[in-house]
């Protein structure tokens, strides 16, 4: 089958390690494009979730697909969500072609898109709107503020607010929650001057153009890969939202390459890849 080939894809939310994780599926897809750069915008790995006893074979074959673009030359952004957040010395480095962080800043083609998974604004004791004003610091103080809220929540003994969980917990103020959330995203983008601005977390894929204040940004849901098995995809300046249930996909699930491989096999290709670019002399 012929890979399409994309200049962005994103994907988030995949929930690797729990029963949920639609992990087949999704290896389908990645083995399905070619994208320059790859962005999984958080909750790729469920670290709150996570049990050794459970991380079947099929769920790390993802994470050796997406070495293994990594290592044939796709970019890969790994921005960490609330169920993979990962220690302070993992934000902003970089192994070989995966670059790790907390957000995403890009131009595409004279436009500025704002990549981030979302859980910044689940803390619900304060409007994050005025956050906004602030630009770089609003955002990292909501970071900070986040951490903050779901330390006391678990000394509390309490587990960690998500508003993606509450949602579900209660479909009567899904609505409410969704239309709260998708308004003070579309507020910051739009006062930081975004044309695109692309989240996950709430797991409701979406792709839509808002105007406001006298100013547009198009709004991007990923989705996720427990419910819907969504994507976003940027090529010929257009943004689209796939669907996997509507597409006809191949039935295989990696490269014949990648059976071969182990993940140490893999890991080790980038960083000689990421060697020998060091070594060029201009």
């Amino acid at each position: 089958m012929k890979k399409r080939k994309l200049e962005i894809a994103v994907i988030s939310d995949v929930h690797l390690g729990t029963y949920d994780s639609y992990a087949d599926e999704l290896l389908a897809y990645l083995s399905s494009i070619q994208p320059k750069i790859l962005i999984l915008n958080g909750d790729i790995v469920d670290i709150w979730q996570f049990k050794k006893s459970y991380f079947p074979n099929s769920h790390l074959n993802v994470i050796k697909k997406i070495v293994s673009m990594a290592s044939k030359g796709t970019e890969v952004h790994y921005i960490m969500g609330n169920h993979d957040q990962a220690p302070k010395t993992l934000a902003n480095i970089s192994l070989g072609n995966i670059k790790f962080s907390r957000k995403l800043v890009l131009d595409l083609n004279g436009k500025k898109a704002w990549f981030f998974h979302g859980d910044v604004f689940d803390i619900p004791w304060i409007n994050c709107k005025w956050m906004a004003k602030f630009g770089n610091l609003g955002f990292s103080l909501l970071i900070n503020l986040n951490k903050l809220n779901n330390w006391f929540l678990k000394r509390l003994k309490k587990e960690k607010f998500s508003l993606a969980s509450k949602i579900k917990e209660n479909a009567k103020k899904s609505d409410k929650y969704i239309s709260s959330f998708e308004e003070t995203v579309v507020d910051t983008a739009i006062h930081n001057r975004y044309d695109y601005v692309v989240c996950g977390h709430i797991h409701r894929p979406k792709k839509e153009n808002i105007e406001k204040s006298d100013a547009m940004v198009t709004y991007l849901n990923s989705g996720d890969w427990v419910e819907n098995l969504t994507a976003l995809e940027y090529s010929l300046k257009r943004w689209k939202l796939y669907q996997y249930k509507n597409d006809k996909l191949s039935p295989f699930y990696m490269d014949e390459a990648l059976k071969e491989m182990n993940i140490n096999q893999l890991i080790a290709s980038i960083a000689e890849k990421n060697s020998k670019k060091k070594d060029i002399p201009f």
